[in-house]
């Protein structure tokens, strides 16, 4: 009788029974400790480098939704409630609330993270983050992501929804694959939707337009383009073509540019170009007026200067004196000649400098020059 007995399933049933008296101990426990503890602080975390919402707002919402919580007992809060408010914001995906026993509140917030901007027909403006759903513009934040712009229908009502039209969906999955490649990401700048629903993507570098049609197969559109980009530099793609069409998977169609408007297009100087033309006419200009100044200096030097003429001494005139007579008792003064001394002084050589250049003739010259270095610096790059 004893050996039909499992005592394997009966010290199973034991252990469970303790354990679950364990499990009513330690929650009543916690049940008692929340009666008398209290909330002593709020600690929120955000993290990630988007800030599309505030601490200050998050405090904003505690207190609408459950007042002044710095204070209050622990068992008075509801957690429940705090976490299903934040998550209804539209910039927020996760909210994770939590206590622990010395009375502080920890609330952790994750954001939504957008991948491509929304400019549809209607003049609506609003995100599509990394989950496939529609999120409004922040006034807080802007994010550097793709733009999509043309003729899109889909519409932002007043809650996070997901997308309702195949356009907006094959622009979410090309905006997804584009961020996730850092050759695109960092070439693609902005996508267009023209009049045949065909998304055209617009290049950072280059004038060229790419027409890539909808999502479909396009691993294999985007792996043909790259395959072009590396076979072709992309300076030469950007002046020979003007549309490159990848809308079909096993070719790739390019539309070259008419040779007469790429003859009658002038080339364009970048500002920085501008600036070293200027830089050196009048670097140049600085050099001769230095060489005319040397070269004035020098010839001053080298010419012989005029010897001084010798002023001659004129001999002092001696005056006679009269000598008076005996019976006069008044004294005769003698005058002493005055000497004229010859003159010290050297004259000074005088130098015919060369005529200086007005102000009219220098800027004259220095547009030309720089209107003849622009010729040059323009026959070099064509």
């Amino acid at each position: 009788m004893l050996k039909r007995i499992n005592w394997n399933a009966i010290f199973t049933g034991f252990a469970w029974l303790i354990s679950l008296a364990g499990v009513v101990v330690l929650l009543s426990f916690i049940n008692v400790k929340k009666q008398t503890v209290k909330c002593t602080d709020v600690k929120i975390l955000i993290p990630g480098a988007d800030n599309f919402i505030e601490r200050e707002e998050i405090d904003a919402i505690l207190r609408q939704d459950q007042g002044v919580l710095l204070g209050r007992n622990i068992e008075n809060i509801n957690i429940h409630q705090i976490e299903k408010k934040l998550r209804s914001n539209p910039y927020i995906g996760f909210a994770k609330v939590y206590m622990d026993m010395d009375g502080v509140m920890h609330i952790e917030v994750k954001q939504r993270q957008p991948i491509l901007r929304i400019m549809n027909a209607n003049g609506q403006d609003f995100y599509i983050d990394n989950d496939g759903l529609k999120m409004p513009i922040s006034s807080n934040f802007t994010a550097n992501v793709l733009v999509a712009t043309g003729n899109i229908t889909e519409v932002f009502g007043s809650r996070v929804d997901t997308l309702h039209t195949q356009l907006a969906r094959d622009l979410y999955k090309t905006a997804l694959y584009i961020k996730k490649d850092t050759l695109w990401d960092n070439q693609i700048e902005q996508i267009d939707v023209n009049t045949k629903n065909d998304m055209v993507l617009i290049p950072r570098v280059g004038d060229e337009t790419i027409i890539l049609g909808n999502a479909d197969s396009l691993d294999v559109k985007m792996k043909n383009l790259k395959v072009f980009y590396h076979r072709a530099l992309p300076q030469v793609i950007a002046r020979r073509y003007k549309t490159i069409n990848i809308k079909y998977s096993n070719q790739i169609v390019c539309e070259r540019r008419d040779t007469l408007e790429l003859a009658r297009k002038a080339k364009t100087i970048s500002a920085a170009d501008s600036l070293r033309l200027h830089q050196k006419v009048s670097d140049s200009l600085v050099n001769d007026v230095i060489g005319d100044i040397i070269s004035e200096r020098s010839d001053a030097t080298e010419s012989p200067k005029p010897e001084p003429k010798k002023v001659e001494a004129k001999k002092p005139e001696i005056k006679k004196t009269v000598t008076p007579k005996p019976e006069d008792k008044k004294t005769a003064t003698v005058t002493k000649p005055k000497v004229v001394k010859p003159d010290d002084k050297k004259e000074k050589t005088t130098t015919v400098s060369k005529p200086k250049k007005t102000e009219a003739e220098l800027k004259l010259s220095r547009e030309r020059e720089i209107r003849s270095l622009e010729k040059q610096y323009k026959t070099q790059q064509n």
